[in-house]
């Protein structure tokens, strides 16, 4: 699987960049998921990452089902509890909510999913996840009870990276959120970038290329969109266009 690569350390000193679509199941019908997978795969997504904080209906297995009849693209399912695995993926990042302090988000949801995981083909990828306060208060803060890293703090934000690193987890995860009001900054970026060698993945309130092409410089190895692309489908192509653009010059200079 593609996401494997990521922990490859020549892959990942190499600079290539990826592109992850963050899917909600709540927010599309048939139809519109249907759209989102021929933009997906004419403008090369690596990447579903699917789920959300807060799933009200049942759509999940059918949304998954759908891309998987449809798409040769990897679903890596992005839970919120134990409730959300679905062995119908190829993979689930296993987040750890390393940025607050409920221990249910740091390991009670994975004591629960454990016995389920180890019976399940399911590739797992260990993920250090962080919720970063860009401007107003999102579900994931508020389904977790704990308080994002404040906006302006990139050594917090380094530190704890730095800690789930040593921890063991394999991957960082720095997000502003579903709606987020902007994106991560690149200060905090690359103080996270520094910090540790494992990849990072960032996400929320990426919503114009010139946003996406500054995470990717500032040391972001996967950029997530979602929200926006719900709104603007157009958007995929952008993103996809930037970095795909990226990683050309990558080779061109290399």
């Amino acid at each position: 699987m593609p996401f494997n690569n990521l922990r490859n350390r020549q892959q990942h000193e190499s600079g290539r960049k990826h592109f992850a679509v963050l899917i909600d199941p709540d927010n599309l019908d048939e139809a519109s998921c249907l759209n989102l997978l021929s933009l997906s795969e004419t403008h090369q997504v690596d990447f579903f990452f699917v789920g959300g904080s807060l799933i009200t209906t049942d759509n999940q297995a059918d949304i998954i089902r759908l891309i998987k009849e449809n798409s040769s693209i990897p679903v890596i399912l992005f839970p919120s509890n134990s409730l959300h695995i679905d062995k119908q993926a190829d993979g689930i990042l296993l987040l750890s909510l390393i940025s607050g302090r409920n221990p249910d988000f740091l390991i009670g949801q994975h004591v629960l999913s454990a016995p389920i995981l180890k019976a399940s083909q399911l590739q797992v990828y260990p993920t250090g996840y962080m919720l970063v306060d860009t401007g107003r208060q999102t579900t994931a803060s508020y389904m977790s009870g704990t308080t994002p890293i404040p906006y302006d703090k990139p050594a917090i934000a380094a530190c704890t990276a730095m800690a789930g690193e040593m921890l063991g987890l394999r991957y960082i995860y720095l997000d502003g959120g579903s709606g987020a009001m902007q994106p991560i900054s690149s200060d905090m970026i690359a103080a996270v970038r520094q910090a540790v060698d494992v990849p990072i993945i960032v996400g929320g309130g990426i919503n114009t290329a010139a946003k996406a092409k500054q995470a990717l410089e500032a040391g972001a190895d996967v950029i997530v969109v979602g929200n926006y692309i719900e709104k603007n489908p157009g958007f995929l192509a952008e993103v996809s266009h930037t970095v795909y653009s990226y990683n050309l010059a990558l080779d061109v200079h290399r």
